[in-house]
Protein backbone atom coordinates (compact mmCIF):
# COMPACT_ATOMS: atom_id res chain seq x y z
CA UNK A 1 0.00 0.00 0.00
CA UNK A 2 1.28 3.15 -1.17
CA UNK A 3 0.63 6.33 1.30
CA UNK A 4 1.07 10.22 0.14
CA UNK A 5 1.53 12.42 3.38
CA UNK A 6 1.05 16.30 2.53
CA UNK A 7 2.57 18.13 5.73
CA UNK A 8 1.91 21.76 6.58
CA UNK A 9 2.70 23.73 10.09
CA UNK A 10 0.27 25.93 10.99
CA UNK A 11 -1.63 22.97 12.43
CA UNK A 12 1.38 21.22 14.27
CA UNK A 13 0.60 20.67 17.96
CA UNK A 14 1.81 24.14 19.70
CA UNK A 15 1.98 26.64 16.88
CA UNK A 16 -0.08 29.43 17.72
CA UNK A 17 1.21 32.63 15.69
CA UNK A 18 3.00 33.38 12.38
CA UNK A 19 6.86 33.44 14.08
CA UNK A 20 6.40 30.12 14.83
CA UNK A 21 6.25 29.28 11.62
CA UNK A 22 8.18 31.46 9.27
CA UNK A 23 12.10 30.94 9.01
CA UNK A 24 12.55 35.11 9.60
CA UNK A 25 11.91 34.32 13.23
CA UNK A 26 13.96 32.40 15.90
CA UNK A 27 11.57 29.88 16.84
CA UNK A 28 10.86 28.41 13.23
CA UNK A 29 13.53 25.89 14.23
CA UNK A 30 11.59 24.69 17.26
CA UNK A 31 8.51 24.35 14.96
CA UNK A 32 9.85 22.89 12.17
CA UNK A 33 10.92 19.88 14.27
CA UNK A 34 7.82 19.12 15.97
CA UNK A 35 6.50 19.60 11.82
CA UNK A 36 9.12 16.75 11.33
CA UNK A 37 8.06 14.91 14.23
CA UNK A 38 4.04 14.81 13.46
CA UNK A 39 5.21 13.55 9.90
CA UNK A 40 6.84 10.82 11.62
CA UNK A 41 3.90 9.93 13.92
CA UNK A 42 2.11 9.58 10.78
CA UNK A 43 4.84 7.49 8.89
CA UNK A 44 4.89 4.80 11.35
CA UNK A 45 1.47 4.68 11.86
CA UNK A 46 0.93 3.81 8.25
CA UNK A 47 3.73 1.09 8.51
CA UNK A 48 2.45 -0.54 11.45
CA UNK A 49 -1.00 -0.25 9.82
CA UNK A 50 0.35 -1.96 6.68
CA UNK A 51 1.61 0.48 4.29
CA UNK A 52 4.53 -0.62 2.47
CA UNK A 53 5.48 2.85 0.54
CA UNK A 54 5.45 6.23 2.16
CA UNK A 55 5.91 9.29 0.51
CA UNK A 56 6.18 13.07 2.73
CA UNK A 57 5.31 15.65 0.79
CA UNK A 58 6.51 19.24 2.30
CA UNK A 59 3.66 21.63 1.80
CA UNK A 60 4.08 24.82 4.19
CA UNK A 61 5.97 28.00 2.71
CA UNK A 62 8.97 27.49 0.87
CA UNK A 63 8.48 23.66 1.46
CA UNK A 64 11.89 22.93 2.62
CA UNK A 65 10.65 22.50 6.41
CA UNK A 66 10.99 18.70 7.31
CA UNK A 67 14.33 18.13 8.39
CA UNK A 68 15.08 14.88 6.15
CA UNK A 69 18.14 13.56 8.50
CA UNK A 70 15.21 13.83 11.44
CA UNK A 71 12.60 11.97 9.06
CA UNK A 72 12.02 7.89 9.75
CA UNK A 73 13.99 6.60 6.68
CA UNK A 74 11.57 4.38 6.16
CA UNK A 75 9.97 7.30 4.27
CA UNK A 76 10.99 9.28 1.13
CA UNK A 77 10.62 13.25 1.33
CA UNK A 78 9.57 15.93 -1.57
CA UNK A 79 11.04 18.92 -0.47
CA UNK A 80 11.32 22.09 -2.44
CA UNK A 81 8.88 24.78 -4.13
CA UNK A 82 8.19 25.36 -7.66
CA UNK A 83 6.17 22.00 -7.99
CA UNK A 84 3.96 21.51 -10.69
CA UNK A 85 1.60 20.53 -7.81
CA UNK A 86 2.55 21.99 -4.96
CA UNK A 87 0.97 20.79 -1.72
CA UNK A 88 -0.30 17.35 -3.63
CA UNK A 89 2.84 16.56 -5.50
CA UNK A 90 2.85 12.76 -5.56
CA UNK A 91 -0.61 12.28 -5.87
CA UNK A 92 -1.64 9.65 -8.87
CA UNK A 93 -3.75 6.92 -9.45
CA UNK A 94 -0.84 4.37 -7.95
CA UNK A 95 -1.39 6.35 -4.25
CA UNK A 96 -3.79 4.11 -1.71
CA UNK A 97 -4.14 6.98 0.60
CA UNK A 98 -3.64 10.50 1.42
CA UNK A 99 -2.72 12.15 5.12
CA UNK A 100 -3.18 15.95 5.40
CA UNK A 101 -1.38 16.56 8.65
CA UNK A 102 -0.39 20.04 10.32
CA UNK A 103 -3.58 21.54 8.14
CA UNK A 104 -5.40 24.68 9.03
CA UNK A 105 -8.80 26.19 7.98
CA UNK A 106 -9.89 28.08 5.10
CA UNK A 107 -9.75 31.75 5.08
CA UNK A 108 -12.34 33.13 6.92
CA UNK A 109 -13.00 30.31 9.14
CA UNK A 110 -14.12 31.83 13.00
CA UNK A 111 -12.16 30.79 15.67
CA UNK A 112 -9.14 28.96 13.84
CA UNK A 113 -5.21 29.14 13.78
CA UNK A 114 -3.76 31.53 11.55
CA UNK A 115 -6.27 30.72 8.75
CA UNK A 116 -5.78 31.33 5.07
CA UNK A 117 -6.28 29.56 1.56
CA UNK A 118 -3.22 28.71 -0.13
CA UNK A 119 -1.96 31.94 0.16
CA UNK A 120 -2.79 34.44 2.79
CA UNK A 121 -1.24 37.45 0.65
CA UNK A 122 -3.34 37.65 -2.18
CA UNK A 123 -6.66 35.53 -1.63
CA UNK A 124 -9.99 35.90 0.16
CA UNK A 125 -11.62 32.80 -1.08
CA UNK A 126 -11.68 30.17 -3.23
CA UNK A 127 -15.19 28.03 -5.00
CA UNK A 128 -15.62 24.72 -6.99
CA UNK A 129 -18.91 24.40 -8.40
CA UNK A 130 -20.10 27.10 -5.93
CA UNK A 131 -18.96 25.57 -2.83
CA UNK A 132 -16.15 27.74 -0.71
CA UNK A 133 -13.35 25.35 -0.16
CA UNK A 134 -9.69 25.84 1.54
CA UNK A 135 -6.25 23.77 1.11
CA UNK A 136 -8.16 20.62 2.04
CA UNK A 137 -11.22 20.98 -0.39
CA UNK A 138 -8.74 21.52 -2.72
CA UNK A 139 -6.31 18.95 -2.35
CA UNK A 140 -8.96 16.46 -1.22
CA UNK A 141 -10.62 17.13 -4.71
CA UNK A 142 -7.57 16.68 -6.49
CA UNK A 143 -7.08 13.29 -4.98
CA UNK A 144 -10.43 12.52 -5.81
CA UNK A 145 -9.79 13.41 -9.37
CA UNK A 146 -7.27 10.00 -9.06
CA UNK A 147 -9.83 7.80 -7.25
CA UNK A 148 -7.58 8.31 -4.09
CA UNK A 149 -9.10 8.91 -0.10
CA UNK A 150 -8.17 11.05 2.53
CA UNK A 151 -7.53 8.58 5.08
CA UNK A 152 -6.61 11.12 7.98
CA UNK A 153 -6.64 15.13 8.71
CA UNK A 154 -4.58 16.44 12.01
CA UNK A 155 -4.79 19.71 12.93
CA UNK A 156 -6.73 22.37 14.95
CA UNK A 157 -10.81 21.94 16.13
CA UNK A 158 -11.83 23.91 12.75
CA UNK A 159 -9.82 22.12 10.04
CA UNK A 160 -10.98 19.03 11.31
CA UNK A 161 -14.59 19.97 10.99
CA UNK A 162 -13.86 21.69 8.11
CA UNK A 163 -12.80 18.10 6.72
CA UNK A 164 -15.31 15.92 8.10
CA UNK A 165 -17.70 18.27 6.29
CA UNK A 166 -16.39 17.27 3.35
CA UNK A 167 -14.60 13.44 3.83
CA UNK A 168 -17.25 10.94 5.54
CA UNK A 169 -15.25 8.35 7.43
CA UNK A 170 -11.76 10.30 7.40
CA UNK A 171 -9.95 9.45 10.66
CA UNK A 172 -9.39 12.92 12.99
CA UNK A 173 -6.66 14.45 15.37
CA UNK A 174 -7.62 17.65 16.95
CA UNK A 175 -3.84 18.80 18.08
CA UNK A 176 -5.61 22.79 19.53
CA UNK A 177 -8.76 24.45 19.93
CA UNK A 178 -7.95 28.06 18.70
CA UNK A 179 -9.63 30.84 21.18
CA UNK A 180 -8.76 33.65 18.11
CA UNK A 181 -6.63 33.45 15.05
CA UNK A 182 -3.41 33.50 16.89
CA UNK A 183 -4.24 31.73 19.94
CA UNK A 184 -5.38 28.17 20.67
CA UNK A 185 -5.56 25.82 23.89
CA UNK A 186 -2.85 23.08 22.83
CA UNK A 187 -2.38 19.68 23.85
CA UNK A 188 0.96 18.58 24.30
CA UNK A 189 3.04 17.49 21.30
CA UNK A 190 4.02 13.96 22.47
CA UNK A 191 0.29 13.26 22.93
CA UNK A 192 -0.63 14.80 19.31
CA UNK A 193 2.05 12.93 18.19
CA UNK A 194 1.34 9.48 19.67
CA UNK A 195 -2.56 10.17 18.88
CA UNK A 196 -1.59 10.73 15.22
CA UNK A 197 0.07 7.79 14.82
CA UNK A 198 -2.84 5.63 16.17
CA UNK A 199 -5.40 7.70 14.35
CA UNK A 200 -2.59 6.89 10.94
CA UNK A 201 -3.06 3.29 11.81
CA UNK A 202 -6.37 2.91 11.59
CA UNK A 203 -6.74 5.31 8.92
CA UNK A 204 -4.72 2.72 6.53
CA UNK A 205 -7.01 -0.20 8.34
CA UNK A 206 -10.76 1.68 6.29
CA UNK A 207 -11.95 3.11 3.46
CA UNK A 208 -14.33 6.52 2.76
CA UNK A 209 -12.78 10.15 2.49
CA UNK A 210 -13.08 10.37 -0.89
CA UNK A 211 -13.98 13.84 -2.50
CA UNK A 212 -14.91 14.25 -5.95
CA UNK A 213 -15.95 17.45 -7.54
CA UNK A 214 -18.54 16.92 -10.90
CA UNK A 215 -17.66 17.97 -14.64
CA UNK A 216 -17.26 20.75 -15.96
CA UNK A 217 -15.49 22.20 -12.69
CA UNK A 218 -16.22 26.18 -12.55
CA UNK A 219 -13.33 27.64 -10.50
CA UNK A 220 -13.72 30.75 -9.02
CA UNK A 221 -10.80 32.78 -6.98
CA UNK A 222 -11.75 36.01 -4.71
CA UNK A 223 -8.44 38.05 -4.44
CA UNK A 224 -7.82 40.69 -1.74
CA UNK A 225 -7.03 43.52 -4.31
CA UNK A 226 -8.48 44.40 -7.83
CA UNK A 227 -5.05 44.66 -9.09
CA UNK A 228 -4.25 41.03 -7.86
CA UNK A 229 -7.57 39.92 -9.89
CA UNK A 230 -6.08 41.61 -13.20
CA UNK A 231 -3.32 39.94 -13.08
CA UNK A 232 -5.16 36.77 -12.62
CA UNK A 233 -7.19 37.52 -15.88
CA UNK A 234 -4.15 37.12 -17.62
CA UNK A 235 -4.52 33.54 -18.30
CA UNK A 236 -6.56 32.43 -20.65
CA UNK A 237 -10.22 31.98 -20.89
CA UNK A 238 -10.75 33.41 -17.52
CA UNK A 239 -13.87 35.74 -16.95
CA UNK A 240 -14.41 38.23 -14.74
CA UNK A 241 -17.16 37.85 -12.01
CA UNK A 242 -16.54 41.12 -10.29
CA UNK A 243 -13.96 43.62 -9.27
CA UNK A 244 -11.87 41.35 -7.63
CA UNK A 245 -12.96 38.10 -8.33
CA UNK A 246 -11.92 35.97 -11.49
CA UNK A 247 -13.90 32.80 -12.78
CA UNK A 248 -12.24 29.97 -14.82
CA UNK A 249 -14.27 26.32 -16.05
CA UNK A 250 -12.38 22.75 -16.94
CA UNK A 251 -13.88 19.69 -17.42
CA UNK A 252 -10.48 17.64 -15.12
CA UNK A 253 -9.64 18.47 -11.56
CA UNK A 254 -5.59 18.48 -12.48
CA UNK A 255 -6.32 20.80 -15.03
CA UNK A 256 -8.49 23.28 -12.75
CA UNK A 257 -5.68 22.95 -9.92
CA UNK A 258 -2.97 23.58 -12.20
CA UNK A 259 -4.82 27.13 -13.44
CA UNK A 260 -5.52 27.63 -9.59
CA UNK A 261 -1.51 27.81 -9.25
CA UNK A 262 -1.28 29.79 -11.75
CA UNK A 263 -4.16 32.47 -10.95
CA UNK A 264 -2.16 32.59 -7.20
CA UNK A 265 1.59 33.00 -8.41
CA UNK A 266 0.59 36.01 -11.19
CA UNK A 267 -1.41 37.63 -8.57
CA UNK A 268 1.49 37.16 -5.87
CA UNK A 269 4.06 38.84 -8.65
CA UNK A 270 1.91 42.27 -7.93
CA UNK A 271 1.49 41.68 -3.94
Amino acid sequence: MKVLISVDMEGVAGVVKGDHVSSQHKEYERFRRLMTAEANAAIEGALEGGATDVTVNDSHGGMTNVLIEELNPEAELISGNRKPLGMMQGIGRDVDKLFFVGYHAAAGTGAALLSHTCSGRVIRSVVLNDRVVGETGLNAALAGAYGVPVGLITGDRAVVEEAQALLDGVEAVVVKDALTRMAARCIHPRVAQERIKRAARRAIEKSGGSFRVSSPIRLEVSFKSALYADQAMLLPYTDRVDGVTVGWKGDDMTTVYRVFRAMMMLAAVAA
